[in-house]
């Protein structure tokens, strides 16, 4: 495989930043992705360049059947048989040719072209795992999944198709102006001039600067539409259960809107411009009929006049043909170079990246000194916080909402680096740690979980990929899950989501906990893992997390004060800051912000809604 850049992205894996990457652009992008098999891809177009070099053959045997007839005429019968026979076998040579270089072309650069796809979505999908999370929040997933279905696929129809065609299309004009002049060059003369009316109509049509505007307001259009789409089908339970509509639905609404007001003049943009060239095109004849009059009232060789003048109007529409194929491809090739840029936003943006040092910690202690953190560098979500969670132990995280507990637990696997501040597990800064390293120290269970659609099994076993099943019935009895699990139709081999196989709220944050249990790393992030849990689930979860936070480092985000009332050190965070600490009957003695809290929790236990008996 070639030592080339595919994406910002070297084959070994490390991405460039921004400043030494030297990104290229446009056509000149789309080709450097196009060599990344470049054996194969340079002799699928040199096959490509001797196909269109044998597409002329017939047309050459086609000439000299027209001089020899003219030769004879009307005497047909004085034909020379055994040329005619000679020409018919040059002209079926030439289409044989062709049809074998073609195919060969095709193969080749369809390998080219699956293992560019392949490898730039593996490298694309490596390098968002390494984004911070306020990119996806930023971007939206209609973008990312625009990109990964339609614009880096669009790449592999330029590689498999578009790139051996440029080459045919570049090569064709080249040939074409050589036969055109060869034949006769007056005749030629006036085609080479019919072909420049056509390319300065063409001209006079294209604004480049206003085409390129164009496409882009169209395709981040496309993608805004994308992301709208994806919001609205996510969230159709309450579109539906407040009445709302595609129209109603102002986000989606508008989305088509503007992609309404950006593909139409789009397209008609590109349709004035193709317009305008097919039709002087077509009307290249305009010239040569008259030319081809003149050229008559003043020749001494009708015989030959008249083939070379029969060629040329026989061949005039397969210029135009010819032409039109050069300007398609490179259409197509401008509008997949805006795919590319697309690609390439997103891989330019910049990793969490570690030191380099690569130490390993002394012990599970977690320690945070004067962390300052903003999402978009205006408020500051967290301000100097420090405090230590001490290994082994259960640190409760309390407070009222958006004051920034669960971004206390992002810090923690690098979701987010700090402002300003230093994050240490064992003594050692978390930046000082490759990423693997530091996924391999923590497990955590979020608010929201997600299962894959793949295997019960599999879901669970994405804690560790080479658990064995037995360790994952292990984990899953632990977590309390086993006994719903066994009752699904195909028991651990179900597949999530298939054929009605549906979970609970409480079911899918046990699996969860089970996915903890097998990864068993030694620190575990809790972020309010019981939230959404009636209490039967909320039971059967409590008993599950305290066999998972057995011997571990806990930072647990609690939004039910009753399951954090053995914790060995509760933090209140309010507004970005620690105003209190400490265990829990020692808040509850201070009367300050935590015996607030405690209040409202057990006022909100038994609040009840009155009406009617």
């Amino acid at each position: 495989m070639d030592n080339v850049e595919l994406s910002g992205i070297q084959t070994e894996k490390k991405a460039l930043p921004k400043e030494e990457a030297k990104q290229k652009t446009g056509l000149a992008r789309l080709m450097e992705l196009a060599m990344y098999k470049k054996a194969c891809m340079l002799t699928a177009m040199l096959m490509s360049f001797l196909s269109t070099i044998a597409s002329f053959i017939p047309y050459l045997a086609i000439y000299m059947v027209i001089k020899e007839i003219v030769r004879v005429y009307p005497n047909i019968s004085e034909l020379d048989k055994s040329a005619m026979g000679q020409y018919a076998v040059l002209a079926v040579a030439g289409v044989l040719i062709n049809l074998i270089f073609y195919t060969i072309s095709v193969a080749l650069a369809h390998v080219a072209a699956y293992g560019t796809l392949y490898q730039l979505k593996i490298d694309f999908i490596e390098h968002i795992t390494k984004l911070p999370l306020g990119f996806f929040y930023k971007s939206g997933t209609g973008k990312l999944r625009e990109i990964l279905d339609n614009n880096i696929e669009s790449i592999e129809g330029f590689i498999a198709h578009d790139l051996t065609n440029m080459v045919s299309a570049f090569t064709a004009p080249l040939i074409m102006l050589v036969m055109i002049f060869a034949v006769d060059f007056r005749f030629g003369i006036a085609a080479f001039l019919g072909i420049i009316i056509a390319f300065m109509g063409y001209g006079m049509t294209q604004k480049q600067e206003l085409t390129n505007k164009l496409m882009k307001d169209y395709q981040e259009a496309l993608q805004d539409m994308g992301n709208a789409a994806t919001e609205y089908v996510r969230g159709i339970t309450v579109v539906k259960a407040f009445k709302q509509t595609a129209q109603s639905f102002h986000r989606l609404n508008d989305a088509i809107k503007r992609y309404m007001a950006a593909v139409i003049p789009y397209s008609l943009s590109q349709e004035n411009m193709t317009a305008t060239l097919t039709t002087l095109l077509s009307a290249m004849y305009l010239v040569l009929i008259p030319v081809g009059i003149l050229i008559g009232q003043h020749t001494g060789n009708y015989r030959s006049y008249a083939s070379s003048f029969i060629f040329y109007l026989i061949f005039v529409p397969a210029i135009g043909n010819i032409l039109m194929k050069l300007i398609y491809a490179m259409a197509n090739a401008a509008n997949i170079a805006g795919n590319v840029d697309l690609i390439d936003e997103v891989l330019m943006e910049s990793e969490i990246k570690d030191s380099g040092k690569n130490l390993s910690p002394k012990g599970h202690e977690i320690e945070f000194k004067n962390v300052t953190f903003s999402y978009d560098d205006k408020k500051q979500v967290l301000n100097n916080i420090s405090f230590k969670a001490m290994e082994n132990k259960v640190t409760a995280i309390v407070g009222s909402s958006g004051g920034g507990k669960s971004t206390i637990a992002s810090l923690i696997p690098r979701f987010y680096d700090p402002k300003d501040g230093e994050i240490l597990i064992g003594g050692v800064n978390i930046k000082d740690m490759k990423m693997e390293k530091l996924m391999d120290e923590v497990s955590f269970v979020f608010q929201d979980n997600f299962l894959f659609e793949t295997s019960i099994l599999e879901n669970i076993r994405m804690g560790r990929k080479d658990a064995t099943v037995e360790e994952v019935k292990a984990a899953a009895k632990a977590a309390r899950c086993d006994e719903f699990i066994e009752k699904l139709p195909n028991g651990y081999d179900s597949i999530y989501g298939a054929k009605g196989t549906k979970l609970s709220g409480g079911q899918i944050q046990r699996i969860a906990i089970a996915r903890a249990i097998v990864k068993n790393a030694p620190i575990l992030v809790l972020d309010e893992a019981t939230s959404f849990s009636d209490a039967e689930n909320e039971y059967l979860i409590q008993q599950a997390l305290n066999e998972l936070m057995k011997n571990k480092t806990v930072i647990m985000i609690a939004h039910r004060l009753s399951t954090i009332m053995n914790a060995h050190n509760i933090l209140v965070v309010e507004d970005g800051k620690i105003i209190e600490s400490g265990k829990f009957n020692e808040l509850l003695e201070k009367n300050g912000r935590f015996y607030k809290l405690w209040e409202n929790y057990n006022a909100a236990n038994v609040w009840k809604l009155k009406g009617r008996a």
